[in-house]
């Protein structure tokens, strides 16, 4: 059986669709947007528009709140999820902010609207013994595989970024006195422990100069052709570590670096302390690490309190 045709949206009055073009045309010109967040500004802002003229709004001087709640009720309706929901109104207010500026309205709907609350998702953490197990997946016999170690020993060692990783150059590494310089989104020094110290210098002796070309620069951490390692390798060499070990899930960099908090949080550090390690500017981005640690606080309350 054919499917019905849908039936095609009906064109916009130019009172809304003109305003939009000049403001997706601004964004473009002055804000230097990537082609995918254009598209989806035109997208968010085509499904509101068609929405206002349904509602038989004809002229954005004449929108309300209400009207907008509306939309976010419907989107909410549809199924959709709080984080496209919150998209939708960040390009509403990005919209309606502007015709404020140029003079094209006289309010701002939308000013007071509170996006909808996303779910924090609590990040993937491995055990200690899946660390272990990582660690001890690349060959350290062979140039690329001792390169491999290093990387995942600095980056459960320190839990700094992916970016932060590679872009550490030579004269950042204070090994002798336990220290990493990070230069990324936030100035840093972290310590590294003894250990993971040695794995670094061993990559450094003998499996970097054997990666290194006369171009190769500072960088710490090198390709197979002598050049700086990107960040997609990174992932790479870490997925293969993980199948090798055994660890039946998916894990990425950030996956180690949340490993690195969680072990802290548990092992009884400082949550400010914590904080200056990753680098947060903001230690309520720290504390979702504490949601982790739920199980863990109940068994000590249970083993060390009184009434426990």
């Amino acid at each position: 059986m054919a499917r019905p045709k849908s039936t095609p949206e009906r064109p916009l009055p130019a009172a809304l669709s003109v305003p939009c073009e000049r403001f997706l045309k601004a964004m473009e010109r002055d804000n230097g947007l990537a082609a995918n967040t254009l598209d989806a500004y035109r997208r968010d802002l085509n499904r509101y528009l068609h929405h206002l003229s349904a509602q038989g709004v004809e002229r954005l001087e004449a929108v309300q709140h209400q009207h907008i709640a509306h939309l976010l009720h419907s989107l909410r309706d549809a199924g959709l999820t709080a984080s496209t929901m919150a998209r939708n109104l960040t390009s509403i207010k990005r919209f309606h902010q502007y015709l404020l500026l140029k003079g094209a309205t006289t309010h701002n709907p939308a000013e007071l609207l509170d996006p909808p609350k996303l779910e924090r998702r609590l990040p993937d953490v491995l055990s200690v013994e899946e660390i272990a197990a990582l660690l001890a997946a690349p060959d350290h016999d062979e140039p690329l595989g001792q390169r491999d170690r290093a990387i995942l020993a600095v980056l459960y060692a320190t839990g700094i970024r992916v970016s932060e990783l590679t872009a550490l150059q030579q004269e950042a590494l204070l090994l002798a006195r336990g220290l990493i310089r990070i230069r990324g989104r936030s100035e840093r020094i972290v310590p590294i422990a003894a250990k993971d110290a040695r794995t670094l210098r061993h990559y450094l002796r003998q499996g970097r100069p054997h990666l290194a070309r006369p171009d190769s620069g500072d960088h710490v951490f090198l390709n197979a052709q002598g050049g700086p390692l990107s960040r997609m390798s990174v992932w790479k060499i870490i997925k293969t570590a993980g199948d090798k070990a055994g660890i039946g899930r998916e894990i990425s960099p950030h996956t180690l670096r949340h490993s690195f908090a969680t072990h802290l949080l548990e092992g009884g550090a400082n949550l400010r302390a914590v904080q200056e390690l990753l680098g947060h500017a903001d230690i309520s981005t720290t504390q979702i690490y504490t949601h982790l640690d739920l199980s863990y606080l109940k068994e000590v309350h249970k083993t060390y309190h009184p009434r426990g």
